[in-house]
């Protein structure tokens, strides 16, 4: 197993670089690959930079030239819906790109030529994270996140959720978009710039990935305010304890081969 592990932002992976033993970088494509042993798990972490292009070029290079058997996507995102509060974990159980939309030769939604509008991660990989999620929220939260922190984004009792993530090439901060898209995406629990890019080149390559999520706004018009201080002191613990999490579990119990989920 090689874990491929992206982030679109800086803050989003911090630490992880840190912890690696023996990383080495090399510099392709304009980004900085690190490859080394992350709690024993080979790995090679990577930004990705913002937006679906970006993503799957990454993930593509991860897969094609670093030889990456699975991929995990950790960030932030939006909240899809009114039960999703700031603080909480989402494990996509599916992705979609929002944006897309070449009716009327294909349905809303719809990838054109592949028939399919979502792209399900691997069972087996997302279940492992989510269950390292739950036992971050548990066992590791209050040492993780300071008081003071916690009090700032009120984050009193995060929860986790698994369902329907949405990806589109804009920040959502429009209120009345985000109901349009509950309305036609039901079951969606958070919005962001990437995930289903990944989802895609990891089905069209055979490629097990999953996405974690941390929710860091409302995904309306104050979805901007305290963004990055919310990256850099919440969502990037988040992300390190839960893949520290997720790589020792991978160690003591390997994944078993399974075949990529399509979607639908």
């Amino acid at each position: 197993m090689r874990l491929g592990i992206i982030s679109a932002l800086y803050e989003e992976q911090q630490g992880l670089v840190e912890a690696m033993r023996g990383p080495a970088k090399l510099i392709h494509g304009m980004r900085e690959y690190w490859a080394g042993s992350l709690w024993e798990i080979d790995a090679v972490c990577v930004l990705s930079r913002i937006g679906k292009v970006a993503a799957a070029m990454t993930a593509t290079t991860l897969v094609e030239k670093f030889g990456v058997t699975h991929i995990l996507f950790t960030g932030v995102a939006g909240a899809g819906d009114k039960t999703v509060r700031v603080g909480d974990i989402v494990v996509a159980e599916a992705l979609v790109q929002h944006d897309m939309d070449a009716s009327p030769l294909f349905p809303r939604f719809e990838v054109p030529l592949t028939g399919l509008s979502h792209f399900q991660p691997d069972q087996q990989l997302s279940l492992r994270l989510s269950r390292a999620a739950h036992d971050f929220l548990e066992l590791d939260f209050l040492d993780a996140i300071s008081e003071g922190e916690r009090h700032t984004f009120r984050l009193a009792q995060p929860r986790v959720h698994r369902g329907l993530v949405a990806s589109g090439d804009q920040f959502m901060d429009d209120r009345e978009r985000l109901d349009g898209l509950n309305k036609a995406l039901p079951g969606l629990v958070a919005v962001e710039m990437e995930g289903a890019a990944v989802a895609q080149v990891c089905y069209e390559l055979g490629v097990p990935c999953a996405v974690l999520r941390t929710i860091s706004d409302n995904a309306n018009e104050n979805a901007a305010t305290d963004f990055m201080r919310f990256v850099k002191s919440v969502a990037a613990q988040y992300a390190f304890h839960i893949t520290r999490r997720v790589c020792r579990e991978l160690k003591e119990a390997p994944l078993q081969p399974s075949s990529v989920s399509a979607g639908t």
